[in-house]
């Protein structure tokens, strides 16, 4: 019997790795948030911390090849950088978070959608769908996890469809130069433009330089892993898979992030789990399966 793992196989277990580790970014988050930091705070330094950490393994080559993909990775630095947090975490402040971990859980069907109408090779399967939908419909059980109150907020709403939409097109524009340029040159330049985008907004909301709180241990020990872990090493993943799999296949496991912040939230912060959140997760993990086969 060969009992040899298949090379695609090795790239969704990294899939769900990475998405694995951003289903926990939360609790970090929220750590850094008690302690006096702010959402654009939190961004700055961790992408900061990550671009520092990418340019010690790749230093050299500074732009792109011309200047159209140079503005091709504007684009990435605020789709999957700036303006996609901006508007995630702006939109907590103003919804319930359970319409906010349920909307952005349609970047998947968006990047599907997208990629049938920009990408002549992705194609919408019948598996594919409705292994989808069944893990949306799982995503909502998870969410709500029991308590099925839906206060609609529209402005609040519409930003974390925005958010939604903007990961849905970071992973088609990743699918684009995932063919001209490597890995960690990309993934470089999403964290540049990343911090380069987000410095207006200092304008606004001034940032957080109090050395107090900055070199307070469990406020570096998150930025630590925020910034090294979920988003270097995560990003670097995450490019490597839709490069691999494909846009519509990668995006799918994005259903597993709730299941995750669900389990997490009940070792770390003892929340309860319904029998109603219990099979939500086995729909998620069900419909990914039979989407990814």
């Amino acid at each position: 019997m060969n009992t040899t793992i298949k090379p695609s196989v090795w790239f969704h277990i990294m899939a769900a790795v990475t998405v694995a580790i951003w289903g926990t970014t939360f609790v970090s988050t929220k750590v850094l948030i008690h302690h006096g930091l702010s959402a654009t705070d939190i961004l700055f330094y961790r992408f900061v911390m990550a671009y520092i950490c990418i340019w010690l393994f790749l230093p050299r080559m500074l732009f792109a090849k011309s200047w159209r993909d140079e503005g091709l990775f504007v684009l990435l630095g605020l789709t999957g950088g700036s303006l996609y947090f901006i508007t995630e975490n702006t939109a907590l402040a103003m919804t319930l978070a359970s319409n906010v971990s349920l909307i952005i859980c349609t970047a998947p069907i968006l990047a599907a959608f997208l990629s049938f109408f920009f990408f002549k090779g992705e194609k919408l399967k019948p598996r594919l769908v409705a292994g989808s939908l069944m893990a949306l419909a799982g995503v909502g059980l998870v969410v709500f996890n029991g308590s099925f109150i839906l206060r609609i907020s529209p402005a609040g709403d519409i930003l974390t469809l925005i958010a939604a939409l903007m990961w849905a097109l970071y992973c088609l524009l990743l699918k684009r130069m995932n063919t001209s340029y490597s890995t960690l040159f990309i993934t470089r330049k999403v964290f540049f433009y990343g911090i380069l985008t987000l410095l207006p907004f200092f304008f606004f909301y001034p940032l957080q330089t109090d050395t107090a709180v900055l070199f307070h241990p469990l406020v570096i020990a998150n930025l630590i892993f925020l910034g090294v872990v979920a988003s270097m090493l995560c990003y670097i993943m995450w490019t490597v898979v839709v490069k691999r799999l494909g846009v519509v296949c990668a995006a799918n496991y994005i259903y597993i992030v709730p299941l995750v912040t669900l389990l997490t939230s009940a070792v770390v912060l003892d929340e309860r789990i319904t029998l109603i959140a219990l099979i939500g997760s086995a729909l998620i993990l069900g419909g990914v399966y039979l989407a990814e086969r």
